[in-house]
């Protein structure tokens, strides 16, 4: 096996083992499972978010609740913003691309929802605008970042990958978001 493909394992591995020791972080994700829990209890909804592979991610997760992630139950209420393309150009070209999220959200949102940007970096002005909407509206918000947290981590609950590193950071998102369906939906329907 090639060294550099051995590095690349092992960078990974070192990240999520950061990962696991970051107390903070771990309890983050716990005050997300539990927000995501109660809101889909009061009939609310999970709402995702991001660009790029994070756009991937927030369908992916989304999509983990309306379909199933570990057992076959009934669907549970989630969506991921920017999935309408005529909603997007629409948004973008009267508003600006910056709006494509926080127009859609402001649209769809109740206070009993929560809300979960992702952005590697913390400072997508789409994510950022869709994050100060979700707070005026009162909607519980989450994001997962990166290391620093970008702008988001000063305006809402950032869960911060322990990693400087795009390809790393996505790869703990998709892990922890994992958990968080995982443990939704187990509570949810088992208690």
């Amino acid at each position: 096996m090639s060294p550099d493909i051995q590095d690349e394992i092992k960078a990974s591995i070192a990240v999520k083992e950061a990962t696991l020791k970051d107390e903070h972080l771990l309890s983050q994700l716990s005050d997300l499972i539990d927000a995501c829990l109660s809101s889909l209890q009061q009939g609310g909804k999970i709402i995702f978010c991001g660009n790029g592979g994070s756009f991937a991610d927030a369908q992916h997760l989304s999509a983990e609740f309306t379909s199933r992630f570990l057992f076959d139950r009934a669907p549970l209420p989630s969506l991921a913003l920017g999935t309408n393309n005529s909603a997007i150009s629409a948004i973008g070209n009267d508003y600006g691309y910056e709006f494509v999220f926080s127009r859609e959200l402001q649209s769809i949102a109740t206070e009993k929802d929560v809300f979960v940007g992702i952005s590697t970096s913390g400072n997508s002005p789409n994510v950022i605008a869709a994050v100060e909407v979700a707070k005026q509206m009162n909607v519980k918000t989450y994001v997962l970042t990166g290391q620093t947290g970008g702008k988001l981590k000063a305006l809402c609950n950032c869960l911060c990958i322990p990693s400087p590193d795009t390809a790393r950071i996505q790869e703990c998102h998709i892990l922890l978001g994992h958990i968080l369906c995982g443990q939704v939906e187990k509570r949810y329907f088992k208690g």
